[in-house]
């Protein structure tokens, strides 16, 4: 997950800005914390399946066509012409990278107040998390089974689980600068259109075995292969959509496209019956034809007023932080689950709202406080100057 608001000292003076669909994704990032919650109370009672948002780890496929949208408006006409691949980089490092490393450093914080244990009661010497840390601020994925993969199940980043999105997220921006911005609209649109029926492949067959598509957090290959397609067909989509955009005549596009979404997330998880998977059938749908058109919506929409910008604009600075950071308080909160063998939302609907209020302000602390005034500085030290008029 990358952000969908470019910074205004990017484009903001050549190009307009989306503001609703900051907006949006801020509305999936507040609804992925809602569904990590559920995922608790899953977890915390052996592993059944997540109820209510249901759907809620759809919101990674939601980002990815968000972001693809967002860097290929942002950067097509740019990249390689009046900026470099270097300052591309350097660009995009700035913008995410600061909270990958606020966000480790918090997973490792509260590791450590659980007691530096795995989830089986396995003691984790603190060099390993030492080590884990030091892994997870340079983005280095860990390999199931290894020492320093200190919650024993298996995540890339065990630190910080969701990081795992981030790291597509990379691998995006990567081959982005490197090929797939020099491609034609109609070049693109062929690879897009391949990278769909591959997708629709691992999802309607449930290649995993998940009997869902919430796949990439981890390293094995089936992982790594539903991840890298999770990442590679909405992040090209966004970026063809990009490239053909024209805006519709719509009121009211960004209650239209967040109900919509939650509406998606809290379909019922379908159970599989035969040799195509119903639920990867409602999945392939959300993503390969419904998300899209609510990106085009979203695109399309305008504030209104003053406050409905402002509500946009904090959506979106909170959503990256929000996701960023606020999955370590989550691992407290799934052990305190287990701890007190707590399984239904009525029983912990309490500590369940103050684990949410907590995050957002948490993620609000980061922004203000460390991950702006870094970013500034960042952009001030590494970035070319503009000339004078």
């Amino acid at each position: 997950m990358s952000e969908t608001r470019i910074s205004a000292a990017a484009f903001a003076d050549t190009k307009p800005h989306y503001e609703l669909l900051d907006g949006l994704r801020g509305v999936a990032a507040l609804l992925v914390v809602f569904y990590h919650i559920f995922e608790g109370l899953s977890f915390a009672a052996g592993g059944t399946l997540i109820t209510t948002i249901n759907h809620g780890y759809l919101a990674v496929d939601f980002f990815f066509i968000l972001s693809g949208f967002v860097i290929g408006y942002a950067y097509d006409d740019r990249l390689g012409k009046t900026m470099s691949l270097g300052n591309f980089f350097k660009r995009r490092l700035i913008r995410l990278h600061p909270m990958i490393v606020m966000g480790a450093v918090i997973g490792a914080v509260t590791f450590c107040i659980q007691g530096s244990v795995q989830w089986d009661g396995t003691k984790i010497a603190t060099s390993m998390v030492m080590l884990a840390l030091l892994c997870a601020m340079f983005f280095i994925p860990a390999v199931p089974g290894v020492r320093y993969e200190v919650r024993g199940n298996g995540e890339m980043f065990p630190l910080n689980g969701p990081s795992w999105s981030l790291f597509f997220e990379y691998i995006g921006n990567i081959l982005y600068a490197l090929f797939i911005h020099r491609l034609s609209k109609k070049a693109l649109a062929v690879l897009v259109g391949m990278l769909g029926v591959f997708l629709a492949w691992f999802a309607l067959f449930d290649v995993s075995g998940y009997g869902m598509i919430g796949v990439g957090w981890t390293l094995d290959s089936v992982n790594f292969l539903g991840g890298s397609l999770r990442m590679l067909f909405p992040f090209t989509m966004g970026m063809l959509l990009s490239r053909d955009f024209r805006p519709m005549q719509i009121r009211g596009a960004f209650w239209i496209c967040s109900v919509v979404l939650l509406l998606l997330f809290c379909v019922p998880y379908i159970e599989n019956n035969g040799p195509i998977s119903l639920n990867g059938l409602f999945e392939a749908v959300c993503i390969l034809f419904i998300f899209p058109i609510l990106v085009w919506i979203g695109a399309s929409g305008k504030t209104t007023d003053k406050r409905s910008t402002q509500i946009c604009k904090f959506l979106g600075d909170i959503s990256f932080p929000l996701y960023a950071v606020h999955y370590p308080l989550m691992y407290l909160f799934y052990a305190w689950l287990i701890d007190n063998k707590l399984y239904t939302f009525g029983e912990v609907w309490p500590t369940a709202l103050m684990v949410y209020i907590g995050s957002i302000l948490l993620a609000y602390l980061c922004l203000k406080c460390y991950d702006e005034p870094v970013r500034r500085w960042l952009t001030k030290k590494f970035m070319p100057k503009k000339p004078a008029a």
